[in-house]
């Protein structure tokens, strides 16, 4: 049995439930109850352990941080209809947390999906926001463009196609105790990355029924929304700090300045050495980074 997740960070967690639209949402929280809000938002295949090497060092600077499992993963209802998890239900739920914190703005940090997530409530809910990070994820607009331009591109992101199909994803991510998926997370990150307690834990917060069903659905949702729905391509209006690990082997740098580009006020820092799981590889040097942009006035 794997341990408590909570028992690897050295703060204290509370632990409440929020109603999305359609969804319960399980949420970890921290800090002072009156701290400037802060929304961690995680994504495939992770929850909110995810954000475990940034929860202190924001707490410690005095922010109100709050940690959800987004719907479809681990003790966050995982809905069977793949239109429940498309973007603007997924904005819909951020916001949901929001104003169950009693605020009507809150700072938002996402990584992969959680900031796709991001980008989307920046365009649209961009009075929800105060300031926006987003980690290694480019903004929907430059991505359909670079798929489109860049043959290399295209071919990093076909697992995202095999991802569409029924079942089959499923069965093969989740065979054997996981054993793909988990060789996939800590293959693409730097040695050391993710532990054998991490993927424990990870394994068991895949082992929940429905689970990699509603992590899959993510991917279904967005598919089916750009054959609907074309990007934004008005600028981001929130002051928005862009961070990429260069090592990243699904999600080319060359989209990270252009992304950057796309904000009024955006400003991008690239770490060389670190993989897509930047916050995990690189934590002091993403804190830094954090701290510094939520700390700014605007």
């Amino acid at each position: 049995m794997a341990s408590d997740p909570a028992g690897r960070i050295p703060v204290s967690l509370e632990r409440y439930r929020v109603d999305g639209v359609g969804v319960k949402l399980h949420v970890r929280a921290a800090g002072p109850d009156d701290g400037p809000l802060v929304v961690l938002l995680h994504g495939f295949p992770e929850f909110w352990y995810g954000w475990r090497r940034q929860i202190p060092a924001l707490v410690d600077a005095g922010y109100r941080v709050v940690v959800p499992d987004q719907r479809g993963y681990n003790r966050s209802g995982a809905p069977r209809a793949v239109a429940a998890y498309d973007l603007d239900l997924l904005a819909d739920d951020v916001c949901a947390l929001i104003d169950a914190a009693g605020r009507k703005r809150a700072s938002i940090v996402g990584h992969d999906w959680g900031a796709m997530v991001g980008w989307h409530l920046a365009h649209a809910h961009p009075g929800r926001l105060r300031r926006l990070a987003v980690l290694n994820v480019p903004h929907p607009r430059v991505f359909r463009d670079t798929l489109r331009s860049s043959p290399a591109q295209l071919l990093r992101s076909t697992y995202a196609l095999f991802f569409q199909l029924p079942v089959l994803p499923e069965w093969l991510l989740g065979y054997n105790d996981g054993r793909l998926l988990a060789a996939l997370l800590r293959g693409s990150g730097r040695p050391g990355t993710f532990d054998d307690t991490d993927l424990a834990i990870y394994r068991q917060v895949w082992r929940r029924p429905g689970r990699l069903r509603g992590m899959l659905n993510w991917y279904r949702a967005a598919g089916r929304r750009a054959l609907r729905v074309a990007p934004p391509s008005a600028p981001v209006e929130v002051p928005t700090l862009v961070l990429w690990g260069a090592q990243d082997v699904a999600l080319g740098r060359q989209m990270a300045v252009p992304s950057a580009a796309m904000c009024v006020d955006g400003r991008l820092e690239t770490i060389d050495t670190a993989t897509h799981w930047v916050q995990h590889d690189a934590p002091e040097l993403v804190n830094r980074h954090l701290l510094d942009h939520l700390a700014a006035e605007g």
